[in-house]
């Protein structure tokens, strides 16, 4: 079993810093940016904007009832039970109470000691 960072990165922005956020990733440095609203967004999620970030994406999500913004990461893996058994025996168990996955998606929500919510999925 071995994990890897993913291309995913998603940044949860409170609505009153939203569009000041995304005109700096879109304006200020000028990364190509696409606005997702209207397609399948988390849920929680408002407003959504897909912005590549190198070899990343980067996805501005307004999320109203925040008071602060926090980053997410994902992390992908061949093997998610052995994954998330090793990720419980060091005290990183399933948070998939963050916000709901599709049925469908082989992965789980964590956080780590700090607190960053990582997205661990099978590769």
């Amino acid at each position: 079993m071995t994990f890897e960072g993913s291309v995913n990165i998603a940044m949860k922005i409170p609505a009153a810093q939203y569009p000041d956020t995304v005109a700096f990733y879109r304006d200020v440095l000028g990364l190509p940016a696409k606005d997702v609203t209207g397609t399948d967004i988390a849920a929680g999620v408002t407003r959504s904007v897909r912005v590549e970030f190198g070899p990343s994406v980067l996805w501005l999500d307004e999320v109203p009832n925040y008071s602060r913004s926090d980053v997410w990461l994902e992390l992908s893996t061949d093997d998610l039970p052995a994954a998330m058994e090793r990720l419980a025996a060091a005290g990183a168990t399933a948070r998939d109470e963050l916000e709901p996955l599709p049925d469908a998606m082989r992965a789980h929500w964590i956080a780590n000691p700090a607190g960053v919510v990582h997205l661990v999925a099978q590769a």
